[in-house]
């Protein structure tokens, strides 16, 4: 399972939702900005990176997505 914090309206987010969709790939999608809890979350696997998306796959951490 892939576990993905990102914000609806970010494109970056869509786009890395869409790449995993379109492979399926089971995702864990995470609104950062519901939930300060999970802000806070996704800041620790980030470093207090707040970009977005930060995907989290096999125990690596990807912050922003290029596409693949």
């Amino acid at each position: 399972m892939v576990l993905i914090f990102g914000k609806e309206n970010c494109p970056y987010t869509r786009a890395a939702l869409d790449d995993y969709a379109k492979r399926d790939v089971a995702v864990d999608y995470i609104d950062v900005k519901k939930d300060r809890a999970d802000l806070e979350r996704m800041l620790g696997y980030s470093d207090g990176h707040r970009r977005v998306p930060v995907i989290v796959e096999d125990g690596k951490v990807l912050i922003g997505f290029g596409g693949t």
